[in-house]
């Protein structure tokens, strides 16, 4: 019957509701990892990625470090055209390079160069984490080892911010010498008295941990960053214990002796010029004691 029909009690907004989603641009926002609040990425950007909610740290590119960093427009890259080959012949590996470069903008896992701290000039290298997890291969220990060459030909601090899962397994036997390669022009260094800050943000592990990113005269870590070797379940199951609570943690670490000290991502930069201007004071002595103590030839007249 016609007259006989069920009224409407409720009104689907499901059509309207995915036409208000489809109208709102993506990348807007995102929901913190740690807090699970919204929060814009415009937000995170202002607060150099940083949760301004719950001051959880999201990783930075090596670009946006970069900019941290140094004095603006005072960083000059080298070895930007260093790319890695497939000495394995490896299933995948070269596709995976492609993908991370498109993502990334850099042809490899970190980005060195020179830069002014504060007007003071400093040998820069950044691995960025999003390239293959930061995997060190033999581009990205080569490119560690000049950073760490030019530094000590030009006698100026060498400051390498490290985020590393690894060694990259897709290079095999080569990978691994990247730690003795890089440790060898760190010690070198050391010898000469340039100094070396390593900064291990999160997470720095495993190859880069166990060998230049440790071997810093000052070792310097963001708040919560996990740095170590093997993962804690791997070390659990070797040694049949069970590991402290906050085991690997920047904190844990700083307790222990093994990190220096724990630095606030916005004081960054200024105790990082402040750590250089302290180890270089000897360093500048040094020089000037030498240049003082050079013979010099008299002017003779004829």
């Amino acid at each position: 019957m016609a007259w006989f029909r069920r009224k409407v009690r409720f009104t689907d907004l499901s059509a309207q509701d995915q036409t208000k989603k489809r109208e709102m641009p993506a990348g807007l926002w995102k929901r913190c990892d740690n807090c699970e609040e919204y929060i814009t990425n415009d937000q995170l950007a202002t607060n150099l990625q940083i949760c301004p909610k719950c001051s959880f740290y999201y990783r930075m590119t090596a670009q946006e470090r970069v900019k941290l960093l140094v004095d603006k427009d005072s960083f000059k890259e080298f070895d930007g055209d260093l790319v890695s080959c497939d000495p394995l012949g490896f299933d995948g590996y070269p596709d995976k390079m492609v993908a991370s470069q498109k993502k990334t903008g850099l042809k490899e896992a970190v980005l060195s160069g020179w830069g002014l701290l504060e007007g003071r000039k400093i040998s820069l290298a950044v691995i960025d984490f999003s390239f293959m997890g930061a995997s060190m291969g033999s581009v990205v220990g080569e490119k560690i080892t000049r950073a760490a060459e030019r530094a000590l030909d030009a006698r100026v601090p060498l400051i390498i911010c490290s985020s590393s899962g690894g060694a990259r397994m897709q290079e095999g036997m080569l990978s691994l010498m990247q730690m003795a390669k890089t440790s060898a022009a760190v010690a070198r260094m050391h010898k000469k008295c340039v100094p070396f800050i390593s900064v291990m943000t999160n997470p720095t592990t495993a190859g880069v941990a166990a060998s230049f990113a440790a071997l810093g005269h000052v070792i310097v870590s963001e708040p919560g960053a996990r740095i170590g070797f093997a993962g804690p379940r791997v070390i659990e199951q070797t040694i049949g214990q069970r590991l402290p609570d906050g085991f690997q943690t920047a904190e844990f670490l700083v307790e222990k002796g093994m990190v220096d000290m724990i630095v606030p991502r916005q004081q960054l930069r200024v105790e990082l010029a402040r750590l250089c201007n302290h180890l270089c004071t000897k360093l500048d002595r040094a020089a000037q004691t030498q240049s003082d103590s050079a013979p010099r030839v008299k002017a003779v007249s004829v």
